[in-house]
C-alpha cells in the first residue's frame, strides 16, 4: 500500500515542530518546509529516528518569494493527500521582499495562497485530501486598500490580525473553487504557545506546543471531518466565521492575491 504524503510549512517552529512530528508518527511521506535548511536537515533527521519514518524529507523554501514556491511544485512527483500550511513571521518593523512586498502578507497570505495554488492540482482525486491552513482567532484589521501597509502606520500585530483573517477567507475563497475536486480545505486556530512569533507580538503564550497543534492535527487528520470543507475550527469545534461569510470581500481578496 502506497504511503499517504503530506507537507508542513513552518515545520520548525513551536507549533510547526509537533505537527511535523505526529504527521511522521502517523506515516505519512513528510516534507518538511521552511527557509533554514541546516534547521530542517536536523529536524528530518531527528524525526526519523524518533518515529522510525524513514520517509521525512525536507525543501528549503522562501514561501515569500512565488517563483521558490512554483520551482517547489515542478519538482514534485507523485499525489499530495495533506498540505498543512502554518508558516508565519511577524517582523516587528515594516519589511519587504526581494520583490517588494510586504513581508507578512508575502509570507502569512500569499505564501498560504502560492502553496494552495500550486499544490491543489496533485489533490485531485486523491480520498480525502485535505489543506489546512493555521488560522487564529485573533483575526481583524484587513484593509483590502491598504494589504501592505503603504498608507497606514505598520503595526506587526495588526499586520498580524490582518493576515490571519486572510487565511480564513483564502480559506473559503479555495474550499468554493474546489468544490468539484473533492479537496477539502479547512481553517484551524492553533493553541496560544510561547514561540518567536508571538513573542515579536508581544504576547506570551500559556499552551504547550503539544495544545497548540492540537486543533490542526485535528483538522488534517480525524475521520470525523472527512468531505467538510471551507469552515474554521476551535478547540475541536466548527466555529462560525465572521470574515468568510461576506463573499464580496472574500473573492476580492481572491482577486488580489491573484495578481500578485
Amino acid at each position: 500500500m502506497e504511503k499517504k504524503s503530506a507537507i508542513v510549512t513552518g515545520a520548525y517552529g513551536a507549533i510547526g515542530g509537533v505537527i511535523a512530528a505526529e504527521m511522521a508518527k502517523q506515516g505519512y511521506r513528510l516534507t518538511l518546509v521552511g527557509r533554514d535548511r541546516k534547521k530542517l536537515e536536523k529536524m528530518a533527521e531527528t524525526l526519523s529516528k524518533q518515529t522510525g519514518n524513514k520517509d521525512v524529507f525536507y525543501r528549503a523554501v522562501d514561501l515569500s518569494a512565488k517563483n521558490e514556491v512554483e520551482r517547489f511544485a515542478q519538482s514534485w512527483e507523485g499525489p499530495l493527500h495533506v498540505l498543512i500550511n502554518n508558516a508565519a513571521t511577524t517582523p516587528r518593523s515594516r519589511e519587504t521582499t526581494s520583490r517588494g512586498i510586504e513581508q507578512q502578507f508575502a509570507t502569512n497570505v500569499l505564501g498560504y495562497f502560492w502553496m494552495m495554488q500550486y499544490f491543489y492540482p496533485f489533490m485531485e482525486k486523491v480520498d480525502d485530501a485535505r489543506i489546512v491552513n493555521v488560522a487564529s482567532y485573533w483575526a481583524g484589521d484587513l484593509d483590502l486598500n491598504d494589504l501592505e501597509f503603504e498608507s497606514r502606520p505598520y503595526d506587526n500585530d495588526t499586520a498580524y490580525r490582518q493576515s490571519k483573517q486572510a487565511n480564513r477567507m483564502l480559506t473559503a475563497a479555495f474550499a468554493k473553487r474546489l468544490s468539484d475536486s473533492g479537496i477539502a480545505v479547512l481553517a484551524a486556530h492553533p493553541g496560544d504557545v510561547r514561540s518567536k512569533l508571538s513573542n515579536n507580538l508581544g504576547h506570551g503564550g500559556w499552551e504547550s506546543p503539544e495544545q497548540g497543534a492540537a486543533n490542526p492535527l485535528f483538522c488534517a487528520l480525524d475521520s470525523s471531518l472527512k468531505g467538510i470543507s471551507g469552515k474554521y475550527y476551535e478547540h475541536k469545534r466548527e466555529t462560525p466565521c465572521r470574515f468568510a461569510k461576506d463573499s464580496d470581500a472574500v473573492e476580492k481578496l481572491y482577486e488580489v492575491c491573484l495578481k500578485y
